[in-house]
């Protein structure tokens, strides 16, 4: 998962100092990482599905999600997709980033988790690999039945073939170049009931996945998006009140201002990073009011129940909302 360009709290109980031990060039475009504690402690544990905070020069901050061995307490190990459009993060790790060099970091965490199944059918465009990897892995020792359906540019820009042949049959690969788009009506009629789909990869790869499996059963179908959703209007344009119980403030969000931005210039922290809604990191407990979500996060049932909301990007449909924080 990738981020944007934001601010990051380095000073939060998760910030950690990683060092780069190794880097390569794993395909077209694709470099992978490993990151090392300087003094070799252990880092923390993560689960299938987790990501990093990365923050780069200016304290821009990008999401990436670990792909290495979850069971390796001394390294963490990502993969970073070279983007000439983007807003330089990934050029800076390509061009300018060297072993030896330290990042800043933030996590684990995980918005992405893998859960029980019968059985799993993973979907991966491009880099949108590196989060299924450990699933896959966590999935063939659990000795549940799953197949994976992997997408790309071409042979040469799709990271991990040689680890994902190790698997035979169950791995499909898909160049475009030579094959075209991803079959999936295909894939998903071949799928028996209990299956758990988990995708990740480009915007229209995900809209193909959620309107092909929209009939599916309420949670069979699990996304990790690379940005956005793009947002409806809001349910108000008017102001509305924020009471932050613990810290005992009350703040008006007027038009044009995020929940985050106003809080934060009341002087309580709140620690977020992608701005965007879709990392989950300031995530707060809502104790009352009716939230107007507008991140691409939270399922179907977590916003039906109100009591939580991702301060970055979300407002409120009430005149006021209480917040546990």
């Amino acid at each position: 998962m990738i981020g944007r360009d934001t601010e990051f709290d380095a000073c939060a109980a998760d910030a950690l100092t990683l060092e780069v031990s190794a880097k390569a060039i794993i395909a077209d475009g694709v470099c992978q990482l490993t990151l090392r504690e300087p003094g070799g402690h252990r880092l923390p544990d993560w689960t299938p599905g987790s990501h990093i905070d990365v923050i780069l020069p200016g304290d821009r901050v990008r999401q990436y999600s670990l792909c290495g061995d979850r069971w390796d307490p001394l390294i963490y190990q990502i993969a970073v997709l070279r983007e000439a459009d983007g807003r330089g993060g990934s050029l800076y790790i390509h061009d300018e980033l060297h072993v030896g060099d330290r990042l800043r970091t933030g996590g684990p965490r995980t918005n992405f988790a893998l859960v029980p199944a019968e059985r799993y059918l993973f979907i991966a465009g491009g880099i949108g690999i590196t989060p299924l990897l450990p699933m896959i892995h966590q999935t063939q020792v659990l000795g549940v039945e799953w197949s994976l359906l992997y997408g790309g540019r071409s042979a040469r820009s799709m990271a991990f073939l040689p680890q994902l042949s190790y698997y035979g049959d169950r791995v499909t690969t898909w160049p475009q170049d030579e094959k075209g788009l991803l079959e999936l009506p295909t894939a998903f009629a071949a799928q028996p009931a209990g299956t758990k789909v988990y995708c990740c990869g480009p915007a229209p790869l995900l809209a193909a996945v959620e309107e092909i499996g929209a009939d599916w059963p309420k949670g069979s179908i699990r996304i990790e998006r690379f940005i956005p959703k793009t947002a409806h209007a809001p349910v108000r344009d008017d102001p509305f009140e924020v009471h932050l119980q613990r810290s005992n403030v009350t703040v008006t969000v007027p038009p044009g201002t995020s929940v985050l931005d106003a809080v934060t210039t009341a002087g309580v922290t709140v620690l977020s990073s992608c701005r965007q809604g879709i990392c989950g990191t300031c995530e707060i407990p809502v104790i009352s009011g009716t939230p107007d979500h507008r991140d691409s996060l939270l399922n179907d049932d977590e916003r039906a129940r109100g009591d939580c909301m991702l301060v970055c990007v979300s407002r409120a449909c009430s005149n006021r909302l209480v917040l546990d924080l």
